[in-house]
């Protein structure tokens, strides 16, 4: 069984156009989309609504920068405090060209950040690589695969 692709992002023509890349490179991954970061940590942790979802970590996590609640890069940092999350890979899908969120991001572990390009098909094509090589190409470490939390 694949997993899922755990895409976070709150703005609907950005969602719209990642989900529609996605489906371009014909990923047989589910995608989870979820609006903010405090809804990406509780699909991670497996609580709240998402506390009866199948365990297991998602093959790739695609995380917005500016999100309602909790912002990308506090949702990144709760990814690598924890051991159990620790090894997603996580990119950063942002409009942000700021040096400091990209320093930031790069300092809090973050595998890959992709700046949304305003060419619909620059965007397509960098979704469908991203999607393409931590979905299926890319080997996680050994025992990634999250354990049931009591």
């Amino acid at each position: 069984m694949l997993k899922p692709i755990l895409l976070v992002e709150d703005d609907p023509k950005d969602l719209e156009l990642t989900l529609f890349a996605l489906e371009r490179t014909q990923l047989a991954n589910e995608v989870i989309v979820v609006r903010d970061g405090s809804e990406a940590l509780d699909y991670l942790f497996c609580r709240n609504a998402f506390a009866h979802r199948a365990r297991g970590n998602p093959a790739i996590v695609l995380l917005d920068l500016k999100l309602p609640k909790v912002d990308g890069l506090g949702v990144l940092e709760t990814i690598r405090a924890d051991e159990v999350l620790q090894s997603i890979p996580v990119a950063m899908l942002t409009s942000s060209q700021l040096d400091t969120d990209l320093t930031r991001a790069y300092e809090l572990g973050v595998n890959s950040y992709v700046v949304k390009p305003f060419q619909l098909i620059e965007f397509v094509e960098a979704v469908a690589k991203l999607g393409m090589f931590w979905a299926v190409l890319n080997e996680p470490p050994p025992g990634s695969v999250r354990p049931v939390r009591k």
